[in-house]
C-alpha cells in the first residue's frame, strides 16, 4: 500500500507571504452634495466609515438644526451652559461617536436627537442644582443688525412660545418642535421618535388644538 505524506508547511514562511498580502481598501459609501434629509443617513454612513469630507458636511448640517432645537427645549431656563454651548456638545458627542455608529435601520436623525435631549436634561438637571440661576432672560445670541427692541421681542416671543410649549405632554411637545420648529415632514418625524407618520399627524393635530385653547383663555 503506497502512504503519501504532506509535505509540512514553514509556518514562518506562511507568515511572511501572509503578511506581504494587502487587504483591499473598503471604500466608503457614496454620498452627494448637498447634504439633505433625504442623504443624511449615507452620509452619515460615510463619516462612520472615515470620510472626512462626509464628517464636515454632516456636523455642518446638523449644528444648526441642534442649535434651534436646544433654543426651543431650553425655553426660559438660565442654563450655565448657552443654547449655542449645547448644541457644540451635541455636535462634539455626535462626532466622537461615528466611528462606532451602525446603521440599524433607524435614520440617524433620531440618534442626533437622542444625544441632543440627553444634553438638554442634563442642562436641567444643572440649572435645577443650581437655584442662583436666575431664569428671567432667555439665553440667545445678539444679532448685529438688531436693535435692543427687536432683541427684546424677540426674547418674549421665545420665552412665551416656550410656556405654551411646557403645557404639552414630553410626545407632543417633542412632534411639534419637529414639524413646526424644524420643518421636518411627519414620516422624518415618525421615525425619529419612533412611531408611525399617522400618529404624529394625530399627536400634532391634539397638540395644537391643546395649544390654542390655552391662548384663547
Amino acid at each position: 500500500m503506497l502512504c503519501t505524506a504532506e509535505p509540512e508547511v514553514d509556518l514562518s514562511q506562511l507568515e511572511a507571504e501572509l503578511a506581504g498580502v494587502t487587504a483591499p481598501p473598503v471604500a466608503a459609501p457614496a454620498w452627494s452634495r448637498p447634504v439633505t434629509r433625504g442623504n443624511l443617513d449615507d452620509v452619515a454612513v460615510a463619516a462612520s466609515a472615515g470620510d472626512r469630507a462626509a464628517t464636515d458636511e454632516l456636523l455642518t448640517y446638523l449644528r444648526p438644526i441642534m442649535v434651534r432645537y436646544c433654543r426651543t427645549k431650553l425655553g426660559r431656563v438660565r442654563p450655565i451652559s448657552s443654547a449655542d454651548d449645547v448644541a457644540q456638545e451635541v455636535c462634539i458627542a455626535v462626532f466622537r461617536a461615528l466611528p462606532t455608529y451602525r446603521h440599524l435601520g433607524r435614520p440617524f436623525l433620531s440618534f442626533v436627537f437622542g444625544v441632543a435631549a440627553h444634553k438638554v436634561a442634563d442642562v436641567h438637571r444643572a440649572a435645577a442644582r443650581d437655584r442662583s440661576l436666575p431664569t428671567a432672560e432667555t439665553p440667545d445670541t445678539m444679532l448685529v443688525d438688531e436693535s435692543p427692541e427687536q432683541i427684546a421681542l424677540r426674547r418674549e416671543l421665545v420665552e412665551q412660545t416656550g410656556d405654551l410649549l411646557r403645557t404639552l405632554l414630553p410626545r407632543q411637545r417633542e412632534i411639534v418642535v419637529m414639524r413646526v420648529v424644524l420643518g421636518m415632514s411627519a414620516q422624518e418625524t415618525a421615525e425619529a421618535v419612533g412611531t408611525t407618520p399617522d400618529a404624529v399627524r394625530v399627536a400634532q393635530h391634539r397638540a395644537l388644538n391643546r395649544l390654542r385653547k390655552v391662548v384663547s383663555r
